[in-house]
């Protein structure tokens, strides 16, 4: 009966586990419950796990230099025959400026006449005017030519025929001779038609008297 007993009661019994489980170590308590067995995690057969993470960045600023400034220029004095230029040119890359200065030889001219007057050289104060081929020209058609050589009036006319590439002028004078040749050439053509369309009338016969 006893026997009986013990057999019926390992049939029907079941495990029992304690709801809580502490473990107390010094410094801190932990406390796992519901029958929970630590191990290590595994992925299922054939699982991939894959992170990737993708990061850019560009930056890119531009900025103009500084403005090239083109130098100034002054005379310092009312005096100069002299005026100024310049110029800058400003990129994002490189920047360029420069100045020059130009002499004015008219106004030198007028100068230099002036004073050579002033000194009672007319004779040479209208030579160095005569410099500029305008005056030249001018000159010339009223009849008074520069002076040459020390030669003035007809004479030096004389010489400025003679040696007309040292005149100022030379070029211009050059091409009004040849359209006055030109010109010279019509006119000698017109003559000669003119000569050769005239009709030369015959004498008229002389009338004798009738012998009665």
């Amino acid at each position: 009966m006893k026997t009986l007993f013990i057999i019926i009661f390992c049939l029907f019994s079941t495990a029992l586990y304690a709801g809580s489980t502490q473990t107390n170590t010094s410094g801190s308590n932990t406390a796992i419950e519901g029958g929970y067995t630590g191990g290590a995690t595994t992925y299922e057969s054939g699982s991939t796990s894959t992170t990737t993470s993708t990061n850019s960045s560009t930056s890119n600023i531009r900025s103009a230099p500084p403005t090239a400034s083109a130098p100034s220029y002054n005379s310092m004095t009312q005096d100069v025959c002299s005026t100024g230029a310049s110029i800058g040119v400003q990129t994002f890359g490189i920047g360029v400026s420069g100045g020059k200065h130009f002499i004015d030889k008219n106004c030198e001219r007028l100068k230099l006449a002036r004073i050579l007057n002033d000194f009672g050289m007319k004779v040479a104060a209208v030579a160095i005017l005569c410099q500029d081929e305008r005056v030249f020209e001018s000159m010339i058609q009223a009849g008074t030519p520069c002076p040459i050589d020390g030669r003035i009036g007809s004479k030096a006319m004389e010489l400025w025929s003679l040696y007309d590439h040292e005149r100022p002028d030379y070029k211009t004078y050059v091409k009004r001779m040849k359209k006055r040749e030109v010109i010279d050439k019509e006119i000698q053509i017109e003559e000669l038609k003119k000569i050769n369309s005239e009709v030369i009338l015959p004498l008229p016969k002389p009338i004798h008297d009738k012998k009665n």
